[in-house]
């Protein structure tokens, strides 16, 4: 069915806005398409009508943005901790050099691995912990799921037992909260530890 042209006038939320008065058939509350903007521009209720518009037409895309950020980094999110794991990893070998396995104190080998006290898939927050990493022979980290009860006994030798304290205390917040890693603290961490690899380096 053809639309009817009609004549330009303020209708409904434009009720009382002068249009052109010239036939139309394509019209929005009585306005036609010219007299349609200039009441947007001109009027409060017009500018206030836009802006309603804006936002509601903004909001999904806002939304979709937001969703495809999180989305993204969601996805890279395994990747970062796998690097972020290798680095601390690094360094920490480096760090111990040759020195004897924490646990069982067999002399070093070329297949020693960073062993963790507070297990990493256990304990989250304490996974790149450098306190909580430490050289390890393949025999205590793997056959006997990191010889933790010498362990004990050695880790706080090493690092004192302040530091040793601390990390128990730290363990035990693990266990109260629901942690999660974000790309900047991973990102942090990350490029501590390869700057301190390579300070450990120049340090040769």
């Amino acid at each position: 069915m053809e639309v009817k042209a009609k004549k330009c006038k303020g209708q409904n939320k434009a009720f009382g806005f002068e249009g052109c008065g010239k036939l139309s058939k394509y019209r929005k509350y009585g306005l036609c398409p010219s007299c349609l903007s200039k009441w947007f521009n001109t009027t409060d209720i017009g500018r206030e009508y836009l802006n309603s518009l804006t936002i509601k037409v903004a909001k999904p895309r806002i939304e979709f943005e937001k969703f495809n950020k999180e989305e993204k980094e969601r996805k890279g999110l395994p990747s970062l901790i796998t690097n972020t794991r290798n680095a601390v990893h690094n360094y920490v070998k480096a760090r111990d050099g040759k020195d004897n396995c924490i646990s069982c104190n067999t002399p070093y080998k070329p297949n020693f691995q960073a062993g963790h006290y507070f297990k990493a898939e256990l304990y989250s927050s304490l996974k790149f912990n450098f306190d909580n990493i430490h050289s390890q022979c393949f025999y205590c980290n793997n056959k006997l799921e990191g010889n933790l009860n010498a362990y004990a006994i050695n880790l706080p030798k090493k690092i004192g037992q302040d530091k040793f304290d601390e990390l128990v205390k730290l363990s035990v917040l693990d266990k109260h909260q629901k942690f999660k890693w974000d790309r900047e603290v991973l990102n942090n961490i990350r490029k501590i530890a390869i700057k301190k690899l390579k300070e450990l380096k120049n340090e040769l």
